[in-house]
């Protein structure tokens, strides 16, 4: 799917209610998983522990931090979506947050995000994003939320 390109307020406007777009898939590696492990100190041996999650976790697999899942989201929107005509965009919060399903080490995942509500403040918009983070081959989903952005249009 295309990336998506916003102007105007009014351009967002028209997404409202409507899938906004998907994103590429991304393998999350175990040098990934350890690299966050080391930037967060949560070294959990179900995530960093090869030989022990084999044996010991249900899984038998190392998975990937629910955090680092998370942390994706820029990643992924910006695969969706550019928003033109900006003085800055700020992460406003998140609702409704839900870890569905573990994310193994070595796993594709990627992003759907839908326009949920959009508001416009008077030269801001507060946009909701009903997202998905869907993991390659499964239907259940790792994680799914709403995302609040404001953006401050020049």
């Amino acid at each position: 799917m295309d990336k998506v390109v916003i102007n105007s307020y009014e351009e967002f406007e028209k997404l409202l209610g409507q899938q906004i777009g998907v994103s590429e898939w991304l393998e999350v590696s175990q040098e990934r998983i350890n690299q966050f492990a080391d930037a967060t100190l949560d070294h959990q041996w179900i995530h960093v522990d090869v030989e022990r999650a084999k044996v010991e976790s249900p899984f038998k697999s190392t998975i990937v931090h629910g955090y680092l899942t998370l942390s994706l989201l820029p990643y992924f929107w910006n695969q969706i979506i550019e928003v033109n005509n900006l003085k800055m965009m700020v992460n406003y919060g998140m609702d409704k947050m839900k870890f569905g399903q573990a994310v193994l080490s070595g796993q594709r995942i990627r992003m759907t995000a839908d326009l949920h509500s959009l508001v416009n403040l008077r030269g801001t918009a507060k946009a909701e994003i009903k997202f998905a983070i869907e993991i390659e081959g499964q239907k259940k989903k790792a994680l799914e939320g709403i995302a609040t952005f404001l953006y401050y249009f020049n």
